[in-house]
């Protein structure tokens, strides 16, 4: 084989650990680690939900030959030049793993490589794209039969992502066989850990008086730094603490390490701060979640680890974290919260499905709770749950027939490298 390029396009948080990480690890396996015959690159392009740590991320991957970040995509989009003028070589495959389907079309046309797309909803430019690895088989209905011979189903990523983690030491310290966690996912945004961390800590204080053998530990997000995250729980700061009857909780971290960080409550509850991201090794030990709206829902999903999706309007103008128009009307100073409380009522009244395992669905899978939410309620459903394994199990189930199969990179791996043979 001579000399060829793969280039990695991809670009939010989420994408660059659940997808790139496996599939440059499945490539390594099946080309091989001679970077002077395979070199792998990664651009990024811009993520609304961006970090800022994806160059990073995608740096310690050992079987990342070189990234650049998204400040610098439009430039290469528009020109081909890297920021730091790279060199491409003759041959090379362009591989999309997130961003916009219409990248890999005009990148792939610039450096003349061919193009893989993983589709895990939806496949465009079926004309332009040279193959697609697909999540199901219902990404490609509707496609034209003349382009149908593109479409192999590789299956999920993020099963293959989660499947790849190897449990950590300080993991396997964290539980046992007989351990009864619950994850608390309360978002990374102010505008849903100000409700959401108060009402989350509340609910498990009520569980751990009734269950007390349960452990709590809230996976932090990587753009999430403990001392903001502690702030929500304090009254003196987040006046949503006593909305929800909740006495507050204070960060304790350890000595010797902020990896045995904790935030313990007024009622002498410990929750465990869990700094290891991703967090796939904790969540698919979880009995259950309470999490809020967003990606977090889809990970779970992905894991197959059963959920309460929670979205607290105690305050309508509490929830400010919308995307686009809406975002920007109700954040603007001054009539921001009359905004805010406008659109949130709108979006009460004409509200569909939420979490994404149930969009995926379409059917309530996992249970969404909307509304002016009561700590003893939500408290009582995950004790019904937790008494009746079963019903549990069922979730999980329903979970695991969502998503597609595992083997995805692999897969993906061996489309790359026929794909290499063609040039």
């Amino acid at each position: 084989m001579s000399q060829v390029d793969i280039l990695i396009l991809s670009n939010g948080p989420g994408e660059v650990t659940t997808w790139v990480r496996p599939v440059v690890k499945a490539l390594r396996q099946k080309l091989g680690d001679d970077r002077s015959m395979v070199r792998i690159s990664v651009v990024l392009s811009p993520c609304p939900n961006a970090s800022g740590k994806e160059v990073a991320i995608a740096l310690s991957y050992p079987e990342v030959d070189r990234v650049q970040g998204a400040e610098h995509f439009w430039q290469f989009l528009l020109w081909g030049k890297t920021a730091e003028n790279w060199d491409w070589r003759s041959r090379g495959v362009v591989v999309f793993l997130g961003g916009d389907q219409i990248f890999p079309v005009m990148i792939g046309r610039k450096l003349g490589y061919r193009t893989v797309v993983y589709a895990e909803w939806e496949a465009r430019w079926h004309s332009l794209i040279d193959r697609f690895g697909i999540m199901k088989p219902g990404v490609a209905q509707g496609v034209p039969q003349k382009y149908t011979q593109k479409f192999t189903v590789v299956g999920d990523l993020m099963l293959e992502a989660s499947s790849h983690s190897s449990l950590t030491n300080d993991a396997g310290r964290m539980t046992n066989d007989t351990t009864e966690i619950i994850g608390i996912l309360p978002g990374s945004k102010a505008a849903k850990l100000a409700q959401g961390v108060p009402l989350t800590l509340a609910i498990a204080e009520y569980i751990h008086q009734k269950r007390p053998q349960t452990k709590f530990v809230i996976p932090v997000a990587p753009t999430l730094d403990l001392a903001t995250l502690a702030s929500f729980a304090d009254p003196q700061i987040n006046p949503f603490v006593e909305t929800f009857g909740f006495s507050g909780a204070s960060l304790t971290s350890s000595k010797e390490s902020t990896e045995n960080s904790e935030i313990k409550t007024g009622k002498s509850l410990s929750v465990r701060l869990w700094q290891v991201n991703p967090a796939y090794e904790l969540l698919s030990q979880c009995s259950i979640c309470l999490t809020t709206v967003g990606a977090n829902t889809a990970e779970l999903g992905a894991l197959a680890v059963p959920m309460i999706v929670l979205l607290p309007t105690q305050q309508l103008d509490a929830m400010r974290s919308w995307d686009g128009l809406p975002g920007l009307l109700a954040n603007l100073p001054g009539v921001g919260s009359t905004f805010a409380k406008m659109i949130n009522w709108f979006f009460l009244r004409r509200k569909g499905l939420l979490a994404w395992p149930n969009i995926w669905a379409q059917e309530e899978v996992v249970p969404e709770l909307v509304g002016q939410l009561q700590v003893s309620e939500i408290g009582e459903m995950v004790l019904d749950l937790l008494a009746h394994p079963e019903k549990l199990a069922a979730i999980r189930a329903k979970l695991r027939n969502i998503r597609g199969e595992a083997g995805a990179a692999q897969k993906l791996a061996q489309i790359v490298s026929e794909e290499i043979g063609r040039q």
